[in-house]
């Protein structure tokens, strides 16, 4: 059972709790200590319940009770301080006053994420943790079967992240594709169509897309959309029809839109 331990802001072991609101910071500690970090009673349930091994718990009393069986089954330290407290810790406003530190689990390859798979939403260099949180909680809401992520996309254990995709990315299988260059050759070779979100020149409507093959989604950054590569290389480039008022949408609205339409069953009301 986890030892409560009533604490103040100085307290070295706390550390892992700095500076939440630091992207960069965080990048760097969360990196070299191999930890992430959750926030709300919900999130945290939902990774130890994927396994995921807590280092310690920061929470405000009244969170204690609540999460009393979680801190009963885990010999990690529960650190307790004021929510205002925590606040200033922190950097921000911690909605529903839990926090745990938890050790990154390792990453499957590539191929294990397609193994098996019918349906993969690809990422390139999507920067805004918000937006990957949302894919990842719409691919897990629709069926989907995994992400694989660029390179340079923003980190789905990022805090924001985990928040927005309500713990999705603790479900949903992903990777991270290396040798991004090759990956459009891995994802035929895995027997994958791949279909790119695009505005260019020879993109059909979403809704004319056969869905009878393993789908792989692929969509771009935030700014400037896929890459010329990925575009040429996709078997399909597909847009979805929309206002001419209106010329492109988020790319977490994109995805979403895509998802279902490309959906690989249908889901049961």
């Amino acid at each position: 059972m986890a030892q409560i331990q009533h604490v103040t802001t100085d307290d070295e072991r706390l550390r892992d709790f700095l500076s939440l609101r630091d992207t960069s910071l965080r990048k760097l500690l969360e990196t070299e200590r191999g930890i992430y970090v959750a926030e709300g009673e919900k999130v945290v349930r939902r990774a130890l319940a994927a396994g995921h091994e807590p280092r310690s718990f920061l929470m405000a009393p009244r969170w204690v009770e609540s999460l009393e069986d979680v801190l009963a089954s885990t010999e990690a330290p529960c650190y307790v301080l004021d929510e205002d407290v925590i606040e200033q810790l922190t950097g921000f406003h911690v909605h529903r006053g839990a926090l745990a530190a938890l050790h990154r689990p390792a990453l499957p390859e590539p191929a294990e994420v397609l193994e098996g798979a019918r349906r993969i939403v690809v990422l390139e260099d999507l920067v805004d943790h918000t937006n990957v949180g949302a894919v990842f909680r719409t691919a897990a809401a629709l069926g989907w079967d995994g992400v694989l992520l660029s390179p340079r996309c923003a980190d789905p254990l990022y805090r924001r992240a985990i928040k927005v995709a309500m713990g999705a990315v603790f479900s949903l299988p992903y990777a991270r594709l290396d040798d991004w260059h090759a990956a459009p050759d891995l994802l035929r070779d895995a027997g994958f169509t791949t279909v790119a979100m695009t505005l260019g020149e020879g993109a059909v409507p979403l809704d004319t897309v056969a869905t009878e093959r393993p789908i792989a989604l692929v969509v771009g950054s935030e700014g400037h959309g896929l890459s010329a590569r990925w575009e040429h290389e996709s078997l399909v480039r597909a847009t979805i029809p929309m206002n001419p008022d209106i010329d492109s949408l988020n790319v977490a609205a994109s995805v979403a839109i895509a998802a279902w339409e490309l959906r690989p069953t249908r889901l049961a009301p």
